[in-house]
């Protein structure tokens, strides 16, 4: 199978990439990604001897670009990946968000027409499902109530892919996750920002009370969610992927603290983000029942792993906040 991987430097992308070339020796995929903030090609320093991985430098919602890949190499499948991500970022301005998760998975859909495509996976979010109360998960029905721009870019990127599906029968499949955490993380996110930020004896940010809650799934565990999706899930139909590890903010920043042997006095709660979602859950029964996915981490072990991860690659996260995401930084933390 060919596959086009957008999104490939980023997080998940890069993940997902080394899953699928070493779980399938067959397979050959190319790597659109536009190298935003986000996008790190250090992330893919473990690939650059395979020769059945091909990276390229664009923007999803350039048609000319994305047409030539897909003719050039014959591919069969699309997994998306590319979007902008930040629910911060998206409140001080969304115009880059409707762009590249509207405007680009647009361009994405009607290519995989054009050239029926065998398959088409949309990577989402749980966060288009709004927010929960204190009980109760979001399933595949919940009906969308996205609340940050972030949130509405995807929801309607969503809505795009299952209207072509309906309209032109393309085969689209759209997962949602819940939070990720693991290696290759970009610093701004929680878990990385909050290790990094400890390791140097930096405050420790947190918004509001910190009872926002989370559930937290391991990065190698979406992918090989999305692995099962990408091959045996039905066209039309979405899947909710989940950790069943559901922490507060401040319970997590706390926990990771005391693994790193820090002091809780370096907490320090800012004013919180705008529309914050106080929780998500996932019900993965879906996914378990129909593809046989469950998850291998604990949330326990995963954390773990992912701090040891951090601790080894100073090197890399350093390089990473020395740059843009320092300016970025001081504007959205410095004097709340």
């Amino acid at each position: 199978m060919n596959i086009l991987v957008t999104g490939g430097a980023g997080f998940i992308g890069s993940n997902f990439l080394y899953h699928i070339l070493e779980a399938y020796p067959t397979y050959t995929v190319v790597n659109l990604d536009k190298l935003t903030y986000a996008g790190n090609l250090e992330n893919l320093e473990g690939l650059k001897e395979n020769t059945r991985h091909m990276f390229v430098k664009g923007d999803i919602a350039n048609r000319n670009v994305v047409e030539s890949i897909l003719r050039d190499h014959a591919i069969d499948a699309i997994v998306n990946f590319a979007a902008e991500s930040h629910v911060d970022r998206s409140i001080m301005g969304a115009a880059e968000f409707a762009q590249t998760n509207v405007v680009g998975t647009n361009v994405l859909l009607e290519l995989a027409k054009e050239l029926r495509l065998k398959k088409f996976v949309q990577v989402s979010t749980d966060e288009v499902y709004g927010s929960l109360g204190p009980e109760g998960l979001f399933t595949e029905t919940t009906p969308l109530h996205p609340n940050s721009p972030y949130a509405a870019t995807k929801a309607a990127a969503d809505l795009l892919a299952l209207a072509y599906h309906h309209t032109f029968s393309i085969p689209v499949v759209i997962t949602r996750c819940s939070n990720n955490y693991g290696p290759f993380q970009f610093p701004e996110k929680l878990i990385p920002l909050m290790i990094a930020n400890a390791m140097q004896e930096k405050p420790l940010p947190v918004y509001g009370d910190g009872l926002n809650v989370r559930d937290w799934l391991h990065v190698s565990d979406h992918c090989s969610a999305i692995d099962a999706v990408l091959h045996g899930g039905t066209a039309g139909e979405v899947y909710n992927i989940g950790g069943n590890s559901e922490k507060t903010n401040i319970e997590l920043v706390k926990l990771l603290l005391k693994i790193l042997g820090k002091s809780e006095s370096l907490i320090t709660f800012v004013k919180d983000r705008p529309g914050h979602d106080r929780r998500y859950a996932i019900d993965s029964n879906k996914i378990q029942k129909e593809l046989g996915w469950t998850p291998a981490h604990t949330f326990e072990r995963g954390i773990e792993e992912t701090i040891m991860w951090y601790l080894r690659h100073q090197d890399w996260w350093q390089r990473i906040i020395s740059g843009e995401y320092k300016e970025y930084y001081q504007k959205m933390y410095e004097g709340r």
